[in-house]
């Protein structure tokens, strides 16, 4: 029960009203990393926060390669299926 009550006090907490009158200066403060508890009649129903930045660099296809430096991913990884395993994913095979 503390870590609930402490979690509401670090953030925002603001009833529809307040946000409908100032939302523009709310999302100002939500996309500088703050996050706003939305009330109604003072009991907080929602959560405006802020969306973690995807990063920019490529996503490796697996992490095999720190365990199993030697493992390697064939050409034919990269090619397309048969036609029979697309069918069956598409549920017309039998």
């Amino acid at each position: 029960m503390t870590n609930i009550m402490t979690y509401n006090l670090t953030m925002i907490n603001l009833n529809i009203n307040e946000i409908k009158t100032h939302f523009s200066s709310y999302i100002a403060k939500v996309s500088s990393g703050e996050t706003v508890i939305v009330c109604k009649r003072n009991v907080p129903i929602a959560e405006i926060k802020p969306i973690v930045a995807l990063p920019n660099k490529k996503r490796p296809i697996g992490l095999a390669g720190k365990e199993y430096p030697d493992f390697q991913i064939g050409d034919a990884f990269f090619e397309p299926l048969p036609e029979d395993i697309i069918a069956a994913f598409n549920g017309d095979g039998s």
